[in-house]
């Protein structure tokens, strides 16, 4: 069975759609956690970041599609099914929900063209209060789209998420 071409390499950097002057704070900085694979040099990130809103209004920013548009400034593909194909960013983030636990976890796959290793987002949430902790620990990233893909999280999806809801 031939396996299904996955997308581009994506550029998760978006620096049009956040113009703020707000700094986040988020626990870990664009450090790599591991490397190497067999055949491409991978890292893994992990963050955290807390966010002064209903959990509900937390989830939703990650998983509805027209919450997503609101804070990326662009349409998206997200279904609360695993097994489903999902895209932002005009297709620039691409790949397959893997678990979903309503309102307590997200894995989802990326796509990095053919990688050997599946590139693995897990995303839980941890409401408290009038605030939600958001855990996000994502595996093998290609070393060559590490930077962009640490800043991404940081400052356009996870920053952009904080700053829309807060």
């Amino acid at each position: 069975m031939a396996q299904r071409q996955r997308g581009v390499t994506h550029t998760a950097v978006h620096p049009f759609l956040f113009s703020s002057s707000k700094t986040f704070h988020l626990s870990d900085e664009c450090l790599p956690l591991s490397f190497t694979n067999h055949t491409m040099a991978v890292k893994d990130f992990k963050t955290r970041i807390k966010i002064k809103a209903d959990a509900e209004d937390v989830y939703a920013a990650f998983t509805n599609p027209f919450t997503i548009e609101l804070w990326s400034g662009y349409p998206a593909v997200m279904p609360e099914v695993a097994g489903e194909e999902f895209s932002m960013w005009e297709g620039d983030i691409a790949g397959k929900i893997l678990e979903i636990e309503p309102g307590q976890r997200i894995v989802q796959e990326w796509y990095f063209g053919e990688q050997e290793e599946q590139s693995v987002v897990t995303i839980k949430f941890f409401p408290k209060g009038g605030t939600v902790q958001v855990d996000l620990f994502h595996t093998n990233i290609p070393e060559e789209a590490y930077d962009e893909i640490c800043e991404g999280w940081v400052k356009y999806y996870l920053g952009a998420i904080k700053e829309f809801l807060e």
